[in-house]
Order: structure tokens, then sequence, then C-alpha cells
């Protein structure tokens, strides 16, 4: 296939071009794989500029994406590459062969920088935010070697997910802290100060007057950031709420658990030792079920259920995409759906992501943590309903692009989020609205003005 690059497009491949050092935060769905393999094909072959590149990406990204890609244009045949996952024989024979562009999993890291001598002089991080924990293994170990390549690319849609701070580990995987600073304490002191404490335990950190400017100028002359909205002819988004309500007795286990950090169920005793344990209980709880201190399931409401049910029947047939979080959300959900013969599969591999972009599965399930990046499931349906909410901006926002990108057919795309009325749930949705907007004003800072080039 020929591939005719979009103005913006064009843009940053020119951006990566020309920058030895790139943030690239290309919304989802804008292509940002083969721009930056547009990119790398003209640093290998017409510029003479590198010889041999790492792609680091998420496994299915890694196993599919990269490859697919790079077979479906015209202009990429004469790249060679080698993708490293599997087994360890597998991946060292990956290394051993010939190649232009070698793919290896985030996960490996560790064991490449381990075994497999460092001869890259690129290094593309697909997902930069992957590696935003500055105290990961695969953090540490990539920053060994780091210094021995000459050109970096971070691509990402999400950059700082939970705040500003996420941004410090992630440039200086890129420019080994020239901009934010090389130790995370002294970023800290400079641009944050202590928000939520108890004692000398910090929780919390908020930006200090004017720090959220400093930084977007400490890093704009190596970012380059886009929207999907302002390049491409999007459907229309719709988010929307379906409010469901608990009876008093459930209520009363709920605030129980609330107040007291345990409460007593009929089968078991649920307790949290701390405010992290009690988030998770209390997000099960509020989804219907929830798992005992002696790791037995103890179902408090189908109110969840209930609602799936009706936005299912309220579909008519069209296909609907379910998020959920937990093990025995799956469970339950998978036995009433049984129960009322609704026809239903898991997307969990190849097989059945095929099968839901082909339209042969009206009720497809899938774990946020599974859908985060990478998968094209914009074929297969126009609405997703997060059954159980995810704290995490970027999985939050990678799920739903997999059906709000590039490709939709449909006019709109209905987010249906399935609300407990006065629990975590609404908590959970109003900080991914403040995350969101700490992240817009990031991109906003840092935008590409296509004009100007």
């Amino acid at each position: 296939m020929k591939f005719i690059p979009h103005d913006y497009q064009q843009y940053a491949i020119d951006y990566i071009e020309s920058h030895p050092i790139a943030a690239v935060l290309l919304d989802m769905g804008l292509g940002k794989t083969a721009i930056t393999l547009t990119a790398l094909s003209d640093l290998l072959f017409d510029y003479f500029e590198i010889s041999r590149v790492l792609v680091i990406a998420p496994l299915r990204v890694a196993r599919n994406t990269w490859p697919q890609e790079i077979e479906k244009w015209d202009h990429l045949k004469d790249i060679r590459y080698s993708v490293a996952v599997g087994t360890e024989k597998e991946r060292l024979a990956a290394f051993e062969k010939d190649a232009d562009i070698y793919i290896i999993n985030r996960e490996n890291v560790q064991w490449m920088v381990a075994h497999v001598p460092f001869e890259f002089d690129a290094i593309v991080v697909d997902e930069l935010s992957s590696f935003k924990n500055w105290n990961s293994k695969r953090f540490k170990s990539l920053m060994q070697v780091r210094p021995r390549a000459k050109r970096v690319v971070g691509l990402t849609g999400t950059p700082s997910g939970n705040g500003l701070m996420d941004l410090f580990a992630e440039y200086k995987v890129l420019d080994m802290g020239q901009r934010l600073g090389r130790f995370i304490t002294k970023y800290r002191t400079a641009y944050f100060r202590p928000d939520r404490t108890n004692g000398q335990v910090v929780y919390s950190y908020k930006l200090l007057p004017g720090a959220e400017q400093q930084i977007y100028d400490k890093i704009s002359d190596i970012t380059i950031s886009m929207n999907a909205a302002d390049h491409l002819k999007m459907p229309e988004l719709v988010n929307s709420e379906w409010r469901v309500y608990m009876e008093p007795g459930e209520r009363i286990l709920y605030d129980n658990m609330c107040e007291d950090l345990t409460a007593e169920l009929k089968n078991g005793e649920v307790t949290a030792a701390n405010a992290g344990v009690l988030s998770g209980k209390l997000c099960q709880m509020a989804n219907g079920a929830v798992y005992t201190d002696d790791g037995n399931v103890e179902r408090i409401h189908s109110r969840k259920l209930d609602a799936l049910e009706d936005i299912i029947e309220s579909m008519n047939g069209r296909p609907l995409l379910v998020a959920y979080w937990y093990k025995h959300d799956l469970d339950r959900i998978e036995e009433r759906l049984r129960l009322k013969k609704i026809d239903f599969a898991r997307l969990d591999s190849d097989a059945s992501i095929r099968r839901w972009n082909s339209g042969e599965i009206p009720v497809a399930l899938i774990h946020p943590a599974s859908a985060g990046h990478g998968l094209n499931l914009q074929s297969g349906g126009s609405t997703l309903c997060w059954f159980g909410i995810t704290w995490s901006l970027e999985l939050y926002q990678q799920t739903v692009a997999r059906l709000y990108r590039q490709g939709q057919k449909s006019q709109t795309v209905v987010v249906q989020h399935i609300i407990t009325d006065d629990t975590i749930d609404e908590r959970i949705m109003k900080a991914l609205l403040q995350k969101e907007r700490t992240q817009s004003a990031l991109i906003d800072a840092v935008k590409a003005n296509l004009r100007k080039s």
C-alpha cells in the first residue's frame, strides 16, 4: 500500500528526523507507528545516520503492530526487522539475525540489557509512559545503556496520566536528565510541594505556583504534540452515565467498610489495612462483589449486572464492548450472559479480536490492561460500557481509543459508565477528569503548530 502522509504526519516525520531526541506525544489514531517507521527508514537508507534500531513496545504491539505496519506500506519494504519476543531461546535467536530494526517487549528490557550486546545507535520507546517509574527495573536497566544511543524517540498519547511527576523518568530516558534534572528529589523540590501527608510520609505532591509552565518550557524544544480531533475527522464522542442504587442493607455494608475499614458479611469478613486496600475493596463492593479476607468471593448486589443487561437490550443487536476490572466481575458478567442466553466472547486472543472486527461477536468482554495499547477494535463496534472503572487515566484513555480512533465508521462513539450512586465510582470519575485536564494542559503547551512549519 502506498503511504501518502497527511500534513501533520509529514510534520511529525520531519520533526523526528531533525531532532536526535524527540518526544512525540501523538493522540491515539494519528498513525504514530507509520510516522516513526517512515522517519527511521529515511535515517537508515537516505541519510545513513543510523544503522541498527531498537524498538521497545508493549507485548502485543511488539509482536503484531510494528511488523504489520512494516509489511503494510510499500516504502518500508526494504526494512529488515526481527521480533524478539517469546522464550529466551527465541529472543536470543531474534537478536542474532541480521536486521535493521529489532523489536522487543518492554517486560524483557532488563533481560536484554543483561544478555544481549547493546549495539544500537537508535532507540524507540513506544509508549514512553511505560517508563514513568524511575525506580522500576526496566527504567534502571534502560538507563544503563541509554548513553550508547545517539538517537531516541519516545512515543505516547498519555505522557502524564498521573500528573506531571511522571515526566521526570520519561524525559530522563530521552535526555538523561538534561532538562528536568538527574535526580527525582531535586525535581520534586524544584517544582512541587507536599500535599497530603501523614507525619514524615508524603502521599501526594502539588505543583508550586508557576511550576507547570516552567516544566513545559524546559521540555518544549524536544517535544511535539498533536490531538486527533485537530487533524482527523473524528466521530462525536459521547460520554454518559447509567446510575444504579444500592438497597439499604447493601448501603450499610458499604458505609461500614468506609468508616471502620472492615465489614462483616454472610460468609466472611473484609478488612482493609490501609487506604490503598480500602479503595480496592470499595470499588469491588460498588461493582457488586468483593474478595473476603480468606480469598473467597462474597456477592453483595446485582445492580450493575441488571444495568448491563438493560444496556445490552437497548443495543438491539448492535455490538457492545464491555470493560471489566476484577476477575469476579468477569465471572458474574459471564454467568448473567449465559443465563440470559446472550452470545459473548472474551477479547483475549488474536482470533477473538478478528471475530470482533468481523462483526461476529455481539458482546465482547475486555480488560483495560490488555486493551491499553495497540489494538484496533473500531471495525467491530462503536459503543463501550465500563462495568468497573479504573483509576488509571492511561488505561482508561487507551481503552476508549480502541473504538474512538481513525477508521471508526460510525458518526458517534458512545462511552457508557455504570456508576453506583454515592460510592467511590463517583470519586474515580472525578479524578479521571482532573487528570485529563492536567494532561490536556501539557499537550496544549507543546502542541505542534503546523502553520509555522
